[in-house]
């Protein structure tokens, strides 16, 4: 009889290795170094790691049973207000939500009650460890020449970047799509606002008084009082 358990194993071969170098400077900067395998298990050809060499190992260990994840993959359809999406290993999503009342926390020293108000459109850019918030005025969905308006909340710095604080903002076991956008929202108006950001306007006059006027009050929130930035919508996909 013949031995054909072989026939219905799944073999694997060394065809390359890598080599670590890191700099003995507090920089710690790496080098790697590739190797190809020859039929006899020997490491020949050094060279540097290429690109595509990168691209291979990247796509091998994000497709590895243990490192899969929901990141950005999309229960069902595409939410409505997605306006972009990039797939990558370290992609981003930007989205849109039109005006709305919601729940918003302030310290102490603000003087401003916690509650709900009514707040502006908002564009939203975010990625596993960072969001950017920008305000945007209408309802509608915006398009790619839209220019973009300081977001008018505290903890957000005139770039649209939020401070988060102490809030988990980890994402590292993926999110699906939907569930990565209900986190990030959640988590910005679940902190609690408490400073402005490198001194620049967040809305036309005094931002504390404006938000002491419409807390509680039901009042829509004034558009005219946002503040342009020099960005426009195109300018955040990329």
């Amino acid at each position: 009889m013949n031995n054909i358990t072989r026939e219905f194993e799944q073999i694997f071969a060394p065809y390359k290795a890598l080599l670590i170098y890191k700099t003995l400077k507090q920089d710690n900067e790496t080098y790697v170094e590739a190797y190809d395998v020859d039929q006899n298990g020997f490491p020949i050809n050094a060279h540097p790691l290429s690109i595509q060499e990168s691209v291979s190992l990247a796509q091998s260990l994000a497709s590895s049973k243990e490192l899969k994840n929901n990141y950005l993959q999309c229960k069902g359809l595409l939410p409505g207000n997605l306006i972009y999406l990039d797939l990558d290993f370290s992609g981003y999503a930007v989205w849109f939500t039109p005006p709305q009342k919601v729940q918003l926390y302030f310290k102490d020293h603000l003087g401003i009650p916690c509650g709900q108000a009514h707040i502006p459109s908002l564009i939203w850019k975010a990625d596993k460890k960072a969001v950017s918030v920008f305000a945007h005025k209408g309802q509608e969905r915006p398009s790619l020449n839209n220019v973009l308006y300081v977001a008018p909340f505290f903890n957000v710095d005139s770039n649209g970047n939020v401070c988060m604080g102490n809030v988990d903002v980890d994402f590292s076991q993926g999110y699906f799509l939907e569930d990565f956008i209900r986190k990030w929202e959640s988590n910005f108006f679940g902190s609690y606002f408490s400073h402005t950001l490198g001194g620049h306007s967040l809305a036309k006059g005094n931002i504390v008084q404006l938000w002491q006027r419409l807390m509680g009050s039901g009042k829509t929130f004034p558009e005219s009082q946002l503040v342009k930035t020099k960005l426009t919508l195109k300018s955040l996909l990329k």
